[in-house]
């Protein structure tokens, strides 16, 4: 029997938080700032001499960086504001609609920037949610984007008095839904052009090497995740070509080929038609619509290519959330 003074506590509901990694609240260099060190200042992001890093940060990083990446950000925004906040918004929506399960609750953050993991956990359990599945949306694993997601959802639990019991999906590079929602984005895009591609580009998001040493699966994930590519689109005959892009400080330390410098390169080699799609990212961003779309079409065409297409990503695809749907339907 409960007691007639206890309080009022929603409960036996269900949900779902689905994560993006960050961006910026505006283009303005204080907000693009703020962004950068929320992002950098994370172990996990930087995993160097942690001394040596904070005199870099502040006394460079936060004085120079921002500007430049103002006009970056002002060049991909929207009237409804960052692609990336927007489209994950959209997702949380679409699954929401797609779901259409009594006592489950879908809600969206982002690990850097706002909404916070801690807007999302508090909004699911005010709602009465007991159980939550975490859906950190990179399909590879990595220290650097899922590890900080599960680490700053414990963060946040560990203030809580009643803490809900927690589901995170780890990853799912390999799953065969994603594979083939990657596969038919890359069909439909074929269909509609009016040249054949002479290679196809798989551009994932840079590591340092030191990661692989440290027992992070991440470079072997997309490897992986390219192999499976490439089997399902052997019909068609175009070579598929792995590189990694945003790469930052010294060559020797990052992962290899590199974007740019492939983009340089393939002209001389024979290529001069290129598709490239991100099949690291669930949603379109700065690294995606600006330095592969804008700047890498740059590079290539300098060096003599004639025609690029930059596939977008799933975003909000029907593949796309049929994909998420499943995935989170594992483990209501």
């Amino acid at each position: 029997m409960i007691h007639k003074d206890h309080p009022k506590i929603p409960h036996g509901r269900k949900g779902i938080l689905v994560v993006n990694l960050g961006t910026p609240s505006g283009t303005s260099w204080k907000e693009i700032r703020h962004f950068l060190k929320e992002f950098l200042s994370e172990p996990r992001i930087v995993d160097i001499n942690p001394i040596l890093w904070w005199l870099i940060l502040n006394f460079y990083i936060l004085i120079f960086r921002p500007g430049k990446i103002s006009k970056a950000y002002k060049r991909i925004w929207t009237k409804d504001g960052s692609p990336l906040r927007t489209t994950t918004k959209r997702q949380a929506e679409l699954l929401d609609k797609e779901l259409d399960m009594p006592g489950i609750d879908v809600e969206w953050a982002l690990r850097f920037g706002g909404p916070s993991i801690a807007d999302g956990i508090k909004s699911l359990k005010d709602k009465g949610c007991e159980q939550i599945t975490v859906l950190p949306l990179f399909p590879q694993y990595s220290s650097s984007t899922t590890a900080t997601v599960s680490d700053e959802v414990f963060r946040v639990l560990m203030k809580e008095r009643w803490q809900p019991q927690v589901q995170i999906i780890p990853r799912y590079f390999d799953d065969d839904d994603y594979i083939k929602a990657i596969v038919g984005s890359l069909e439909r895009e074929i269909e509609r052009l009016e040249w054949t591609p002479d290679t196809i580009v798989l551009s994932y998001h840079n590591v340092p090497k030191i990661t692989l040493d440290k027992g992070d699966p991440y470079y072997c994930q997309c490897i992986k995740t390219t192999r499976l590519i490439r089997e399902q689109m052997k019909p068609y005959n175009i070579p598929i070509e792995t590189v990694f892009q945003s790469r930052l400080g010294r060559k020797k330390d990052w992962f290899d080929p590199a974007l740019d410098e492939t983009l340089k390169k393939l002209p001389a080699e024979g290529p001069h038609k290129i598709l490239v799609v991100c099949p690291g990212f669930s949603a379109d961003c700065l690294e995606t619509i600006d330095e592969i779309g804008n700047e890498g079409q740059k590079i290539f065409r300098n060096a003599g290519g004639t025609e690029f297409k930059l596939v977008h990503c799933l975003n909000t695809s029907t593949s796309h959330i049929n994909l998420i749907t499943k995935l989170v339907g594992k483990f209501l």
